[in-house]
């Protein structure tokens, strides 16, 4: 038990009930019971990070995220982010966060990463970043593939938000260890990292209930949704980000 993680976790596992979210967890048993690991999960909706926790439970294990620092900022998410002991990431410099990762998983814990960065509003894989094969090299621990498929059902970005009781199902799949030996390069292991992850959600997907009529917004292009493709959904991330540089810009400016 935990004064704050433990609380939380019993009152989102409350609002997931009410809500009728249908959960089909796989994998559990790949989540060791002791030791760290560094948990890579790909990133479509807002709640990736309290779903992927769930993936631990059966282990009796807690998994520390690492997460943007605004949010640790907030009157209310600040307090419960840094009681359950979730790691700040400054993403104009993000040394201090990735060396405090280190320690954790050094230290026994899991860390939860999201090797996109970004939500991906394609719901296709977006490229990897390096950081989770570095984290695992360098504290000599696993990595845990780990896929979430529905949760861009309940809040993804600029989509409609299912937050009332809806039913919907979401599946999690967590891979076998991924091992990243000391004379592995990086970034030739974060590109296998991401076809385990890839054919792994792949499954997944097919698995998944149709979907039909409105609900194509949340379906990739390449199954016949309606969401963006990759290439228009890089689009609208660097347009998002231009006008969020823009208008830093112009608020040093007026000071």
């Amino acid at each position: 038990m935990e004064p704050v993680y433990s609380p939380v976790i019993t009152l989102a596992r409350g609002v997931f009930a009410a809500q009728g979210i249908r959960f089909r967890i796989e994998g559990e048993d790949n989540v060791p019971r002791t030791g760290g690991a560094v948990m890579a999960i790909n990133h479509t909706g807002y709640f990736d990070f309290t779903y992927a926790g769930l993936a631990a439970r059966r282990s009796g294990r807690l998994v520390r995220f690492m997460a943007k620092k605004s949010i640790f900022a907030h009157p209310v998410a600040g307090p419960l982010m840094r009681g359950m002991h979730h790691i700040p990431v400054d993403r104009r410099d993000g040394r201090a966060s990735f060396m405090r990762a280190v320690e954790a998983v050094r230290d026994g814990e899991i860390v939860g990463v999201f090797p996109e960065a970004t939500m991906s509003r394609s719901f296709e894989l977006k490229e990897f970043k390096p950081g989770a094969a570095r984290m695992a090299q360098e504290a000599g621990v696993p990595i845990l593939p780990t896929t979430i498929w529905g949760s861009q059902r309940v809040w993804s970005k600029n989509l409609p938000k299912h937050l009332g009781r809806h039913h919907i199902p979401i599946s999690i799949v967590v891979g076998e260890p991924f091992h990243v030996s000391p004379d592995d390069n990086r970034n030739e292991a974060t590109v296998r990292l991401q076809a385990v992850m890839q054919a792994q959600l792949h499954a997944q997907q097919e698995a998944y209930p149709p979907l039909t009529g409105d609900d194509l917004v949340y379906q990739p292009a390449r199954l016949g949704g309606k969401a963006p493709t990759p290439d228009e959904a890089a689009a609208q991330d660097h347009a998002d980000m231009t006008r969020t540089t823009d208008k830093f810009n112009k608020g040093r400016e007026s000071r």
